[in-house]
């Protein structure tokens, strides 16, 4: 009974974490399904944002200047990815490495040679606080997320259903196809690769505030929990999601579906020191899912019909 007494009060917790996570997991999506690229760089945009916005508002900038500053943060470093894999011609996994790698010591001359910038909510107006995620006031980091999340959701459905927004799909679904079609391939990998890594900065500067503190290692691992977030959405909703809108939902869902899983693992008692270790299990089981229904499921039904 105790167990579950302490789930339930965690919930809402879980709840807002995965909601933020999953905005970051949107950008996510965009360029492992959307492009079709491996982007790494996510691993550095996460503290990036968070980092940009914070700093900047210790020093008197307003809140919604700050979060726009962090999202540009974030679409530079796509910038530089992009860059690095058209222009240079470098894999772009291996560009997403070498500009994560460049923004740890970018995020810590952003802050000031620290490891981590902190902020008192007294003293500071934030969106999103961990100090009202149990109150149902309309600061609730829930409510005011979960706004954000269908805001980002709208624009994109309207972004990538114009011409442009169409191209990078294209270029995503068939590069050499769209080339031939006088489509800019390399123009929309990097332009994408901007949007992507803009919304996941968007996603750590309201982190950082929902946590009241930017870390230079916030983004360790993000990627993993963004591929988990956009694998667990399509798993679970693939059926009945098919729009295009409707699958960035699901990825978003996703976060919160693996929040809580996390969460219910760490109310049962495991040490926290093996955290990474559950998330690894949890986005294995979850990637292997796809795998076991085609492989069992078809095969149990091809059984069946031929047995007739």
């Amino acid at each position: 009974m105790e167990f579950f007494s302490n789930l339930l009060a965690s919930l809402p917790g879980a709840v807002a974490q995965g909601l933020i996570w999953g905005l970051m997991a949107i950008g996510v999506y965009i360029t492992f399904k959307v492009l079709d690229l491996a982007d790494l760089t996510v691993d550095g945009t996460m503290a990036t944002g968070g980092a940009v916005c914070l700093v900047l508002m210790t020093h008197g900038v307003n809140l919604w200047v700050a979060l726009l500053c962090a999202f540009l943060a974030g679409m530079l470093a796509g910038l530089v990815t992009g860059v690095l894999h058209t222009f240079m011609g470098i894999p772009a996994i291996l560009a997403g490495i070498l500009t994560q790698l460049a923004l740890f010591s970018v995020n810590l001359r952003i802050m000031g040679s620290k490891a981590n910038v902190a902020i008192n909510p007294d003293n500071y107006t934030l969106l999103v606080s961990l100090r009202n995620v149990k109150k149902l006031v309309p600061q609730n980091p829930i409510l005011v997320v979960a706004v954000f999340t269908v805001v980002v959701i709208a624009l994109l459905y309207w972004f990538f259903g114009t011409e442009l927004g169409s191209s990078i799909r294209a270029t995503g679904a068939n590069a050499n196809m769209s080339r031939a079609q006088g489509i800019n391939v390399d123009f929309n990998k990097v332009l994408g690769l901007m949007i992507s890594n803009g919304l996941v900065a968007l996603a750590s500067a309201l982190y950082c505030q929902y946590q009241g503190f930017a870390d230079v290692n916030a983004g360790r691992g993000a990627i993993v929990i963004g591929l988990a977030a956009v694998i667990i959405g399509e798993v679970v909703f693939s059926r009945i999601f098919r729009n295009f809108a409707l699958k960035l939902l699901s990825v978003a869902l996703g976060a919160v579906i693996y929040y809580i899983v996390i969460q219910f693992v760490l109310t049962a008692g495991l040490n926290t020191n093996d955290l990474k270790l559950i998330t690894a299990l949890v986005v294995a089981i979850f990637l292997a899912i796809p795998y076991w229904k085609g492989k069992y499921f078809r095969a149990a039904v091809k059984t069946k019909k031929e047995g007739r």
